[in-house]
This record gives C-alpha cells, sequence and structure tokens, in this order.
C-alpha cells in the first residue's frame, strides 16, 4: 500500500536503521491536532507521537502531512517513534508566536501556487510564496484559479508571468475546465504536489475537479471582499484517480519566511542582476541605494528601468529574512550595529563636507 504513495529504494535505505528496530514504515496523510492518520504497508492507521519522540523531537521536527515515520503498531493508535529524512520542506513561519517555525508540507515534488482571479490577486504575496517555494526544494507552478470569471486572461497570466520568475502559469477553470489538462501535465503517478495559497481561491474546488468526484468541502466567497472563509481546516494528502497525489493545505493569508535567502535570490534573480549590473555605475561603491548622490539604481527607478514595486518587493523580503536572522543570531545582530554606525558616520562626513563647500 506504500509504494504508490511514493515509497522508493532511497527511502527504504534510509529506513533501514528503523528497521533493525522492528519498526515499519508510513506516510502521514492527515494531521489533526495531537494526532496523525498514517498510509502503511497493512493500510490507514490513526497514530500519535511516542513520548519520547515528543519530548526529544527538535523544533519543526514533528512530523507534518506528506512525511515519512517509523511506527510501532498497537492497539487502538501505533506509535510514531521516528522521522525519515526528508527530501524537501515547506517551512513558515508561525503567524504571532515569535521564534516558532512551522512544517507546512513534506516531500513535496510540486507546488502549486494557487492565486484567484479575482480582485484579490496579489503580486507581493506570489512573490513570497514562489521565494519560499524555491527554498523548499519543490518546483513552483502558478495556478490562477476562476479563471471563467476574469474578463482579461491572457492579460493577467502575462502579468504574472514578470513576476514569475520562470515558473510555469496556466490558467485554470473548474466549471468549464479551461487549463485542467495543461495543469495535469505536472501531477504524475506517485509524485506529491501541494496546493497553496489564500483562503478562498479554490483549492478545495480544483482537487474536486482534479478528483472527478466531490473530496473536499468547498465554500463561497464574501460578496464584500472576494475573500472565503476556511473550507480545509487540516491537511491532507490525496490519490487522484491518476496516481498523482496532492495536498490540500488551510489558506494561509500571512506566510513569514524562515531562513530563505537562497529562495528570495531565485525568485528575485532578475532583480538581483538588474541592481548589480546598476550598482556599478553608483558613485560610491558602498552606496545602500537611499539618498546617496550620484546613485544609479535610484535613477533606474526614477526613470522606470526598474520597477519599483518588484524593488521594494524585494527589499521587504530581505529587510524581514534580515531581522529573523538578527533575532536569533547576536554576531549577525553586532555586525549589522557595526554597519549602521558605519554609514551613520559616513552621512555625517559628507553633510560635512557639503557645508564646507557652500
Amino acid at each position: 500500500m506504500i509504494i504508490p504513495y511514493g515509497w522508493s529504494r532511497g527511502l527504504q535505505h534510509d529506513f533501514e536503521p528503523f528497521a533493525a528496530l522492528g519498526l515499519v514504515p508510513a506516510r502521514v496523510i492527515v494531521q489533526h491536532r495531537g494526532s496523525y492518520r498514517l498510509m502503511a504497508e497493512a493500510g490507514e492507521t490513526e497514530a500519535k507521537l511516542s513520548g519520547r519522540f515528543h519530548h526529544e523531537a527538535p523544533d519543526g521536527g514533528h512530523p507534518a502531512v506528506g512525511d515519512w515515520v517509523a511506527i510501532e503498531p498497537a492497539e487502538g493508535f501505533a506509535l510514531i517513534q521516528g522521522l525519515l529524512p526528508r527530501r524537501t520542506v515547506f517551512l513558515r513561519k508561525a503567524a504571532g508566536t515569535g521564534n516558532d517555525t512551522q512544517v507546512a508540507a513534506a516531500n513535496v515534488d510540486v507546488a502549486l501556487l494557487t492565486v484567484s482571479l479575482n480582485s484579490d490577486l496579489n503580486l507581493r504575496r506570489l512573490e513570497r510564496y514562489l521565494a519560499a517555494t524555491y527554498e523548499s526544494g519543490a518546483a513552483p507552478v502558478v495556478v490562477l484559479t476562476k479563471a471563467d470569471g476574469c474578463a482579461d486572461v491572457d492579460g493577467a497570466v502575462a502579468q504574472v508571468q514578470a513576476v514569475a520568475a520562470g515558473a510555469p502559469v496556466i490558467a485554470v477553470s473548474a466549471v468549464s475546465g479551461l487549463g485542467l489538462d495543461a495543469l495535469a501535465e505536472h501531477l504524475e503517478p506517485r509524485r506529491t504536489a501541494v496546493l497553496l495559497g489564500s483562503s478562498g481561491v479554490g483549492k478545495s474546488t480544483l482537487v474536486n475537479a482534479l478528483a472527478g468526484e466531490a473530496l473536499m468541502d468547498t465554500g463561497a466567497i464574501r460578496d464584500s471582499d472576494e475573500r472565503g472563509r476556511h473550507t480545509t481546516t487540516h491537511r491532507e494528502l490525496i490519490r487522484l484517480p491518476s496516481g498523482a497525489l496532492i495536498l490540500d493545505t488551510p489558506g494561509m493569508r500571512e506566510l513569514g519566511l524562515v531562513d530563505a535567502e537562497a529562495g528570495v535570490a531565485a525568485a528575485f534573480a532578475g532583480v538581483e542582476a538588474e541592481v548589480e549590473a546598476l550598482a556599478a555605475g553608483c558613485k560610491f561603491k558602498d552606496c545602500a541605494h537611499g539618498e546617496e548622490p550620484g546613485c544609479a539604481v535610484r535613477a533606474a527607478l526614477a526613470d522606470g528601468r526598474l520597477d519599483p514595486a518588484r524593488w521594494e518587493s524585494w527589499k521587504k523580503l530581505r529587510r524581514e529574512l534580515e531581522h529573523e536572522r538578527t533575532k536569533v543570531d547576536p554576531l549577525a545582530r553586532h555586525a549589522q550595529q557595526r554597519e549602521w554606525i558605519s554609514r551613520m558616520k559616513s552621512a555625517r562626513a559628507h553633510m560635512k563636507d557639503k557645508r564646507k563647500i557652500e
């Protein structure tokens, strides 16, 4: 039963130390608060963490949907005794929880970044999802839902492609069937896809359309702001008739990035390359592209050669990552303080020289 859920020779190799202890493999297909539903070789089983594993697992080390675990079968609930190494992991900062890290999905091959073609189309939020996906190791595919209600689908696709960093962009309609065949090409048997996006973008409706039956509850969006309520309240891994695996997740309007420097660089590769080329023409080598005179980057922003919205989004995500890093890294915080002091001294010296000239 576990081969259709992605079990492989590589996983079998990783599992050998657990097999020596008499444990058996299983994949997490549903995650509830305090309990799990697993797919094991003998079929589905309910499970909970063993006391030892619960207390010894590090932050982010508890199983999430998509994880492969080592279990000890028992009456009622199987006991999860270990976690296999993750091939890919989608991390997020849990909203309002300090430095807590949450695993949104594990061992995912493809991330379907769902955005609704209504008034809630938000390119800045999409950039966050792209950065997190590139950092996870999964391949992003941008899915524009509710295309049947959009007056200019081609225009919307072009707008999204401009920020998609080369990821495929597919407009779909669960009502008319538009784009479903193109999307299905990215969903292969035994490979896992995850649906990510805000509430109301049509993730559950899309799962039902791909499955050909009503597997997930769906709900209407609010007329006031065209946003939806949470119809998916837990994460669940579903096997489609095609043999592909798809993971539906609750809507996440806020997405705090975790250690995603490489992901941000990949999502904004064009911006970074452009800024680097422009910076060579700045008057000062250490130009921060703020109020310094002779800044080539600010000139490009002013005349439209550099997209101001993309620039500000890139800077915002970089500041966010730096802030999170300095909160937990005293050396990084000290280095940042030294940089600020150096910049202040440079600015004061510049103003002093300017006054002398005047």
